[in-house]
């Protein structure tokens, strides 16, 4: 091969890191959803009910219920989830991808309604009266819906890639070069410099809009899929009804969760051991409130 004949082979930057890992999700989440239209022929539409702010405080209540009743689900996903978000971040020192460190604790966010799945299902559980431990947050890999769940979870995981990959772009868009080797540097940039801050506006921009159709397509389809097997379609378009008869609770909801989440991450995502598990139940009993 000639030296100035192109490499097959070459170091991939992150937005191409990204863009690759995005395709495989979605590829993964095809093999995954069986699209079985017969299955879901002449299933009832599920029936949207309206519910007032009453209705929130009392399935946060309940989801406070069900993780003092069941404090073994801190086991499955109240601790990892912390842990793994400081691994990650550790890696992004390691590869030099500093300025991705906050949209990839940010962005946890989007794939949250997925990685609940199995509290879901220990509320159900309890609901039914039955003696719950966390090795029953596997039950959901039982469901007859279980490829909708992992075909849905892939959509939410693409949305976490791309807004990884929209991250270094704006990045690059506002501060641009190399990225800073110092936490202490890169905090300067941020905060000290005109590019700095319009980074801070275009990321928080971007990531709402990232937020709300997270939010949009998984507050309600995942529990409803783990509840009844309607397929992905289905519960998705339920989600969207849920939120669009009742706009201003919903609205209210996302921001209790974005409140929570922001306060779980300080110090170091430690206070997400009691508030994803807590979050993860509450959506359970929202679901139940929600969806006649």
């Amino acid at each position: 091969m000639a030296l100035n004949d192109p490499v097959d082979h070459h170091v991939e930057n992150p937005f191409e890191y990204v863009v690759e890992k995005f395709s495989w999700a979605i590829s993964d989440g095809a093999r995954a959803f069986r699209f079985d239209p017969a299955r879901h022929a002449g299933q009832a539409v599920p029936v949207v009910r309206r519910i007032t702010s009453a209705d929130l405080w009392d399935a946060l209540k309940k989801g406070m219920a069900d993780v003092g009743a069941t404090r073994d689900d801190i086991l499955f996903i109240g601790l990892i989830y912390p842990v793994a978000g400081l691994l990650l971040a550790r890696l992004m020192f390691s590869y030099d991808l500093l300025p991705l460190v906050f949209p990839l604790a940010s962005g946890f966010a989007l794939i949250g309604p997925f990685a609940a799945v199995g509290l879901y299902e220990m509320s159900k559980r309890r609901e039914e009266g039955r003696r719950v431990t966390w090795l029953d947050a596997f039950g959901v890999a039982e469901s007859r819906a279980w490829g909708s769940i992992l075909g849905l979870g892939a959509v939410l995981l693409g949305l976490f890639c791309l807004w990884l990959a929209a991250s270094w772009q704006i990045y690059l868009a506002t501060l641009g070069g190399a990225a800073p080797q110092t936490f202490a540097g890169f905090e300067r940039s941020v905060f000290q410099t005109a590019g700095g801050w319009s980074l801070i506006a275009a990321g928080v921009g971007v990531g709402f809009l990232f937020a709300v159709a997270a939010f949009a397509v998984g507050v309600v389809s995942f529990p409803l899929l783990l509840d009844r097997d309607v397929g992905m379609v289905t519960a998705v378009r339920t989600s969207f009804r849920a939120i669009a008869a009742n706009p201003g609770v919903m609205a209210l909801w996302g921001l209790i969760v974005a409140g929570a989440l922001v306060l779980g991450s300080i110090p170091a995502l430690v206070g997400l051991i009691v508030v994803m598990p807590m979050l993860g139940h509450a959506t359970w009993h929202l679901y139940r409130k929600l969806i006649g």
